[in-house]
């Protein structure tokens, strides 16, 4: 007979442990971005930290690189990551009353696309500590590896470097070409900001945009065109899947 787990902060913990470990190694990568941009260790670190948000930190580390302006960094990590905050909201239909509002947003903090499916994905639902402990390990993992990648970026040669750096652009490839495959509203969007990076790239007319706003541009402009052509059907109220 299955025995259902109990979700306390050991069980968290345990779950966290996988993407603990695929945070470490992706993580890796953006501290050699980091340290090849010209920031400190402790800097690279402080980021992921504070942050825990892989493309909102590529992002922000390229306006950073360009000197950027403040708005341009506002605008781009609040466009990026505002999906955390639906996440966020989401999962909130699933805690119970150990939740108060401080434990709320303590919690909204180690968000990630990871933690929320997993999170969701939980018969019933959870506590603040079992949701604590989904957080450790992969916060552990994202700061842990981007100290170790940092800390490599000051003794490896430049071509290794070079290589490694690209690892955390396959993570991004490895989340979209799956849905894309399958879904067409999905592969309209990516080859839409594809082709509308590529624009504002090389287009000259267009390259003097900088490149936080071009981020802001694609993606804006890419979610509005799918959401427009292929709209998710709403089901009829009442209506389960099992």
């Amino acid at each position: 007979m299955h025995m259902k787990k109990e979700l306390n902060f050991a069980q968290g913990v345990r779950d966290g442990v996988p993407i603990g470990l695929g945070y470490l190694s992706v993580s890796f990568s953006f501290g050699l971005m980091a340290v090849r941009a010209g920031l400190p260790v402790w800097t690279a670190v402080l980021i992921s930290a504070s942050n825990l948000t892989s493309a909102g930190q590529v992002a922000g580390l390229s306006i950073i690189a360009a000197g950027g302006a403040l708005i341009e960094m506002i605008v781009t990590q609040f466009v990026i990551n505002m999906r955390y905050a639906l996440m966020a909201v989401s999962l909130s239909q699933k805690t119970d009353a150990s939740f108060t509002t401080l434990r709320r947003m303590t919690a909204a903090f180690g968000i990630t696309d990871e933690i929320f499916a997993v999170a969701a994905s939980q018969d019933g639902t959870f506590g603040a500590k079992y949701l604590y402990g989904l957080i450790v390990m992969p916060f552990l993992g994202w700061t842990g590896g981007t100290f170790l990648g940092a800390a490599a970026g000051n003794i490896l040669p430049e071509a290794i470097k070079a290589a490694l750096g690209i690892a955390i652009y396959g993570m991004f490839l490895a989340i979209i070409v799956p849905p894309a495959m399958t879904d067409r509203g999905a592969f309209l969007a990516a080859l839409c900001a594809a082709v509308l990076s590529c624009c504002l790239t090389y287009i000259p007319a267009l390259s003097a945009i900088s490149q936080g706003f071009s981020v802001v541009i694609c993606a804006c402009a890419a979610a509005a065109l799918a959401a427009w052509l292929h709209p998710i059907a709403e089901e009829p109220e009442g209506e389960t899947h099992t």
